[in-house]
């Protein structure tokens, strides 16, 4: 071995997370990332144009207490129950570091946010993944046995299915003794959040991004709701990583997103209008589509090969995402963008399968 790689030894080697294509090319339409077609609220446009740039020689507000102080507002909690960082990957990748930390496999589902076994691998957290139903549904009971944690991402991705909360707080009673983390990242389009049981369970973490619902991913804004010695324990650990996280620019807009409820929850129905209106056309066509709680399809085309249709609509400047895991290697994941995109893709599919 060469001298120079005589350090490769000591490399931490690991499979990472695969996002959805980011393409470079303009006049594309873009339905593989989850992202929302809408801009954010006009309050945001506003107050970005209120920012001092010159204030960008120092450092943020390392505990984004403007921001923290709102969404607690917001949802109705204290201030100390509200963990901020930078989109819900960071929130997560800091909730597994933190709570993570027993020899027993901690349990999320097979098909689920591909994120979560990256994490365990990179932090070296033994896992299981007990397999969806046949239908994509979760069996709650899966999540009786011990183990050193749960992860379940409702409505899970990529099948858009939601768990009813009173299956959701079956699993949280199930496990006193270790974190259940709930992923909220789509609740917003349809599913039941279990905020509302962060006071009755201590070991109840709730994590929420602005990348979906609040048209925001590029400012990469995620948090955490929960019991504050969970907040205060994820804390510490990343102020022993990395005590500046957010930037002053995305703790300010953050903030204004959450005033303007009206504007939110006209942008969220029109998500889910497009979407259902898209699922019947889908279905028409022959498609098997689940019904979704969130703002993406996941849709069977029974007439022609999944990965042959997704690089079809590539040559149509239209991205969709195809996972190559054999469950769901027959199924395109959608995004759901404005009534034209879809109608675009919907003509797209005309032709193509003509």
């Amino acid at each position: 071995m060469s001298n120079e790689m005589k350090w490769a030894k000591n490399v931490r080697k690991v499979t990472p997370y695969v996002p959805g294509e980011q393409p470079k090319q303009t006049n594309i339409i873009k339905l593989n990332t989850n992202e929302n077609p809408y801009p954010p609220s006009p309050k945001v446009f506003d107050e970005h144009g209120k920012v001092n740039v010159s204030g960008f020689s120092l450092y943020p507000d390392p505990s984004a207490s403007v921001l923290v102080e709102a969404l607690a507002k917001y949802h109705g909690i204290g201030a100390n129950q509200v963990f901020t960082g930078v989109g819900s990957d960071d929130v997560l990748a800091l909730a597994f570091l933190t709570f993570f930390n027993s020899d027993t496999p901690i349990l999320f589902p097979d098909i689920t946010y591909s994120f979560y076994p990256v994490w365990a691998e990179v932090y070296r957290i033994p896992y299981e993944c007990p397999p969806l139903q046949e239908d994509f549904t979760i069996n709650v009971n899966d999540y009786k046995k011990k183990n050193g944690g749960v992860v379940i991402t409702n409505p899970n991705a990529p099948t858009s299915i939601a768990l009813g909360t009173s299956q959701v707080e079956e699993i949280i009673a199930a496990n006193p003794e270790v974190v259940v983390i709930i992923d909220e990242a789509y609740v917003d389009f349809g599913g039941e959040s279990v905020l509302p049981l962060i006071d009755k369970y201590d070991n109840l973490l709730v994590v929420r991004t602005y990348s979906k619902s609040r048209s925001m991913a590029g400012m990469r804004i995620g948090y955490a709701m929960g019991n504050k010695r969970l907040i205060q324990a994820m804390t510490d650990v990343k102020e022993s990583i990395n005590s500046y996280t957010m930037t002053r620019e995305s703790i300010v807009l953050g903030a204004a997103s959450l005033a303007d409820e009206e504007y939110f929850q006209e942008k969220k129905q029109m998500v889910v209008a497009t979407r259902e209106r898209t699922k019947e056309e889908l279905r028409r066509r022959g498609f098997e589509v689940l019904d979704s709680s969130a703002n993406f399809l996941f849709a069977k085309p029974n007439s022609v090969d999944a990965g042959w249709l997704f690089e079809e609509l590539k040559k149509e400047k239209i991205f969709v995402r195809h996972f190559n895991g054999e469950r769901i290697k027959d199924y395109l994941r959608i995004s759901i963008g404005t009534d034209q995109q879809m109608d675009c893709l919907l003509q797209a599919i005309d032709r193509i399968m003509a």
